[in-house]
Order: C-alpha cells, then sequence, then structure tokens
C-alpha cells in the first residue's frame, strides 16, 4: 500500500524486502550478463540486502548494527569491476522484480528505482578500486524517501 509514509512501510518491512531480495536475485542468478558478477552470492545475500535497504528506506539499523554500516557494503564491491552492461542489467531485473512484488505502486516503484539508479552508480564507482583500498569514511547509512536522498 502507498499512503504517503515511509518507503520501507510501503514496501511491507523487512519481510517485503526479502520478498524484493529473494524475487530479484533468483533473476539475477539465472542471467547469463549477471551470473558472473555473484559467482560468490550465498543465500545470506539475500538478507543482508533485504536489511539494507531496509535501513535506507526508513527502517531499523540493523545493517549498520550487524554488519558495520555503509562502509562495509561500499567494501564489499571493491574490485568487482561492474561494467555499464552489468548495472544496466541490474536495474532491468530488479525493475521487473519491484514490478512483481509491488505491483500498482507507481509513486514507490519510481522512488525504489531512483534509490537503485543513484546506488548503483555509487557501487559501479566503488567497485573499479582494488580490494584493500582506504574509502575513508563514507559517513552513514544514506536514507531514502519518495522525494529522493535524505540530507
Amino acid at each position: 500500500m502507498d499512503d504517503g509514509g515511509s518507503l520501507y512501510d510501503a514496501i511491507g518491512g523487512t519481510d517485503g524486502l526479502r520478498r524484493l531480495s529473494d524475487s530479484f536475485y533468483e533473476r539475477v542468478l539465472a542471467d547469463e550478463v549477471l551470473a558472473p558478477v555473484f559467482a560468490t552470492f550465498t543465500p545470506d545475500h539475500v538478507e543482508h540486502v533485504a536489511i539494507w535497504l531496509g535501513e535506507v528506506f526508513g527502517g531499523p539499523a540493523r545493517f549498520t548494527e550487524a554488519h558495520g554500516g555503509h562502509q562495509a557494503l561500499l567494501r564489499s564491491h571493491l574490485g568487482l569491476r561492474i561494467r555499464d552492461e552489468h548495472r544496466t542489467r541490474w536495474l532491468e531485473l530488479m525493475g521487473e522484480a519491484v514490478d512483481e512484488v509491488l505491483p500498482g505502486q507507481p509513486v514507490v516503484r519510481d522512488a525504489l528505482m531512483a534509490y537503485f539508479g543513484w546506488g548503483t552508480a555509487i557501487a559501479q564507482q566503488v567497485s573499479q578500486e582494488p580490494v584493500g583500498t582506504d574509502l575513508g569514511d563514507p559517513g552513514p547509512i544514506p536514507r531514502w524517501t519518495r522525494q529522493g536522498l535524505v540530507k
């Protein structure tokens, strides 16, 4: 439902984000472009993404508490060498997953896809750096609303 509350609530909280992550990664692991990028994928990844997105979209700070926050997420992308074709395909498959899990919510879809466009650009940029690179302090996990990044 899209009642104007947080994106976290509109998506259905952590359970909704788990469904979204499951739907997305089912597509990713079957995709010839992205499956090689996720060669080290583990089932825990779905949960990590769900709680990351939960924190970004206004839910509890579970990713920060359990996994180290923004710095940890950025570090996980080091050395992946994400190319434009990877990023484009990632966004296509996420759009399909959003449409499946959150049908009939165009405002929520637009907000999510705006975040994913923004976030995948950062992930792609960071992924060009070698593992072990000092990323400095990126600050806390970004927060995203229907209006975009909360500054």
